[in-house]
């Protein structure tokens, strides 16, 4: 299965320019602590709390930060009322668009995610509007020169989903959320360490988008929808051409 890559060129580079500002800890932290609080302190006994602190130490979080965000969240000493909520929404153009939050106040919460879609060309959807577009994975992006024969004799005991050859010839494991770690682990054992790997939401299709003006509007949603202190992360249907992107970064 020959495909672009749905999720590597805007998430990153918006990941970059989170990490560069530090405003991608806050978030980190609170997820560890929820996760923690749901589901435990163990990350080998909580796959959500194992994905969080991988993603926090990928990000360069020091140890004995994650390790506190944990205890808090074990020791529920924080006080806040922290819960899940999820919009869902159309950008400008129809663009889909999915905003996780995790908040301790769904009004402010909704208001705020509302005013970006309005202020920005877009608006807020019903609940299901646009969820079935998108689908819970693991996604691994592998270094170019591997073989599919290497990645799957690797994999093949965990179990991916797929195994994806992109426009560049490189190769992307995709896996069910259950399977993520394992396939993961597989990989690493077999001396194949992924250059980029995230357990999350991703688009069925995307929407192609190569016009300049379309593309700074679309960024201009997802940038202020990320700077709200309860989003957690934003995912959109989106595929911007590499070119677009370079002339607006």
């Amino acid at each position: 299965m020959a495909g672009h890559s749905k999720w590597s060129n805007i998430k990153h580079r918006k990941a970059a320019q989170d990490a560069k500002r530090g405003k991608i800890f806050n978030k980190l932290i609170r997820e560890l602590t929820v996760a923690a609080r749901q589901g435990g302190p163990d990350p080998a006994d909580n796959p959500r709390l194992r994905a969080a602190v991988d993603k926090a130490l990928s990000s360069n979080m020091a140890k004995d930060t994650v390790q506190r965000a944990i205890d808090r969240g074990a020791g529920n000493v924080d006080g806040d009322a922290m819960e899940e909520c999820i919009y869902e929404g159309y950008g400008p153009e129809g663009v889909a668009v999915m905003v996780e939050c995790l908040t301790d106040n769904r009004n402010r919460t909704v208001s705020e995610v509302r005013h970006a879609f309005n202020k920005s060309g877009g608006n807020l959807g019903t609940s299901g509007s646009v969820a079935f577009m998108f689908h819970k994975q693991g996604r691994l992006a592998l270094p170019a020169g591997l073989s599919e024969e290497a990645v799957i004799e690797a994999t093949l005991e965990a179990e991916p989903e797929d195994i994806v050859t992109l426009e560049d010839d490189s190769l992307e494991v995709v896996t069910s959320p259950d399977a993520y770690h394992e396939v993961k682990e597989a990989l690493i054992e077999a001396g194949i360490t992924p250059e980029r790997s995230e357990l999350g939401l991703f688009p069925e299709t995307t929407t192609p988008i190569a016009d300049e003006e379309l593309a700074r509007k679309v960024i201009r949603l997802i940038d202020m929808l990320e700077d709200l202190d309860d989003v957690q992360n934003v995912t959109t249907n989106a595929e911007f051409d590499d070119a677009v992107l370079d002339a607006i970064d």
